[in-house]
C-alpha cells in the first residue's frame, strides 16, 4: 500500500493503516501511533494557518487562511497555509536546529522565529506538491450512528488498554 497524506499535507500514513476496504478503520484497530496523529489531525483540520494567526491574532481571524499543511509531532505541530509552507519548509532546512526534529519543542521554536520576521526569501521554492485524488477520501463516519464492531472491540481489550483509552465506557451507548 502507498502512504497517504489526509486532509492536509505532511504528515503520512500508511493506507492500510489508515483504511480497510475504502472506508476509515476504527480508531482501536489502528496501531497507537497512527491514532494519535488521526485525532489530533481531526482537531487541527479546521484550524487557522499558524503563521497567519501569528500575524493577524485573534481579532484578525477572519484574515487568517485555512490550514493546508502539518508538519511536526502531535501537540507540537505546525499547521500552515500554502502561502507559508514555504517559511515553514526554509527554516527548517537552513535555520531549524537538527535538535528539534521530532520534538514538540518544533511548534514554539518556529513561532518565535516567524514572529522575529523570519520568512523565506521571495525566490525560494519550497514543495513542490503533487495531489493525485484530493477529492478521493472516504467520508468519515457518522460519530452518531451506530459503529458495527465497536462492541466486540472493546470487549477484546483487556483493562489496561481501556484504561488507555481514556473514556468512560457507562457513557457509550454499544
Amino acid at each position: 500500500m502507498a502512504k497517504v497524506n489526509i486532509g492536509l499535507r505532511g504528515w503520512r500514513f500508511e493506507e492500510d493503516e489508515v483504511f480497510d476496504e475504502g472506508q476509515i478503520r476504527p480508531l482501536g484497530a489502528m496501531d497507537e501511533e497512527t491514532r494519535l496523529r488521526v485525532l489530533r489531525l481531526a482537531e487541527r483540520i479546521t484550524d487557522p494557518c499558524d503563521a497567519c494567526w501569528l500575524e493577524h491574532g485573534s481579532e484578525g481571524i477572519e484574515q487568517c487562511s485555512p490550514a493546508e499543511a502539518i508538519y511536526g509531532e502531535p501537540r507540537g505541530e505546525v499547521v500552515l497555509c500554502s502561502d507559508h509552507e514555504s517559511d515553514f519548509v526554509y527554516w527548517f532546512r537552513t535555520v531549524a536546529s537538527e535538535d528539534l526534529i521530532g520534538t514538540l519543542d518544533l511548534q514554539n521554536e518556529f513561532h518565535e522565529w516567524f514572529l522575529d520576521d523570519g520568512r523565506a526569501p521571495e525566490d525560494y521554492v519550497g514543495v513542490e506538491h503533487v495531489d493525485d485524488d484530493p477529492e478521493g477520501v472516504p467520508e468519515s463516519p457518522d460519530p452518531y450512528a451506530e459503529m458495527p464492531g465497536l462492541e466486540a472491540e472493546l470487549d477484546a481489550m483487556d483493562d489496561e488498554e481501556l484504561d488507555a483509552l481514556d473514556v468512560d465506557l457507562d457513557d457509550l451507548d454499544v
